[in-house]
């Protein structure tokens, strides 16, 4: 059987061998994805993202708890650092969600990132379809822990939840980074720890000034959470509902999905255009020679890679 047909039915073997050739880049995936495709769109995808340490983990399997009670079925992607000796992901997370994996409507994948940055393992948005037409309502990315500049994850994803804690030290400057920038909804988990209400105040302070600045219509809520304990977790699904809401009226979740299906094509070319130079021309001793041509000074980088590009057809202009 068709591991396409095999996920439409409910095939959990299935999804999960397909994931398996999707992060291996196994070319009898993409046949498969192509498979499944029309059967995509129906999912409402949300990260959660933040600093190691944040309680993302702990945040995500009292959502999907929550979730479930309003009778959503949830899948998880958590994105973990990879193994330094087996390239495999240090499975963490679901330690921690072990009570999730025993209710048949949910599915976890632990992903690794195999050295990708971003926050995101390469294979993720793919991963995010299968589970898609699989079935599942609503699917959770959470990010392995980012830096200010890590935000690969808002390129998924329909909602964005950013998980801050109180005394990390640096969080008037974290204002100022990339990463303050992507957030639909703000959390400061281990609210219970001094700390919480000022950063509370520092973070409002700088959403009315974005406010001010960009004439934003939708102003990110922020929801103060005891993930171990499950408070304040209600509060965080009422506004993902809100801001869903908000994205299905005003338009911009098509917005959205528009822009995510073009930046998901981009990525598909520049991958294959790359997985094609480094077979026909990145291999063996005659790369070796080049590199060495442009060490020398013999030839340089713009001139090998317009010359490489034109052995397969495209006589470009070279662009940084």
């Amino acid at each position: 059987m068709e591991l396409a047909e095999g996920i439409l039915d409910g095939s959990v073997k299935s999804l999960a061998r397909l994931i398996s050739w999707l992060e291996d880049d196994d070319e009898r995936a993409y046949e498969e994805m192509r498979r499944l495709y029309p059967h995509t769109g129906n999912a409402y995808v949300v990260g959660i993202t933040g600093s190691p340490g944040a309680g993302k983990s702990t945040l995500t399997d009292k959502l999907t708890q929550v979730l479930r009670k309003k009778g959503y079925t949830v899948g998880i992607i958590a994105v973990d650092p990879s193994s330094p000796f087996t390239g495999g992901a240090v499975l963490g997370d679901r330690v921690r969600m072990s009570n999730l994996c025993l209710d048949p409507g949910v599915y976890i994948r632990s992903m690794a990132t195999r050295g990708h940055l971003g926050g995101v393992a390469r294979a993720t948005n793919d991963a995010v379809r299968a589970l898609d037409a699989f079935g599942k309502d609503i699917i959770i990315i959470e990010t392995v822990g980012v830096g200010q500049d890590e935000i690969d994850v808002i390129k998924i994803v329909d909602t964005t939840i950013l998980v801050l804690v109180p005394g990390m030290g640096d969080v008037i400057q974290s204002m100022k980074a990339g990463v303050m920038e992507i957030a639909d909804i703000f959390v400061i988990n281990k609210a219970d720890h001094p700390g919480a209400d000022q950063l509370e105040t520092e973070i409002n302070v700088r959403l009315e000034q974005d406010k001010q600045a960009k004439d934003r219509k939708w102003v990110p809520p922020v929801i103060k959470t005891v993930a171990v304990e499950g408070k304040g977790v209600n509060d965080l699904a009422a506004a993902l509902e809100r801001h869903r809401a908000y994205l299905e009226e005003s338009g911009e979740l098509e917005i959205k999905r528009k822009k995510r299906i073009k930046e998901e094509i981009l990525s598909l070319v520049e991958s294959t255009l790359l997985k094609l130079l480094q077979e026909k021309f990145m291999s063996g001793d005659s790369f070796e020679d080049i590199i060495d041509e442009i060490m020398s000074g013999e030839n340089d980088p713009y001139s090998t890679a317009r010359e490489l590009l034109k052995r397969i057809g495209l006589d470009v202009t070279i662009q940084q």
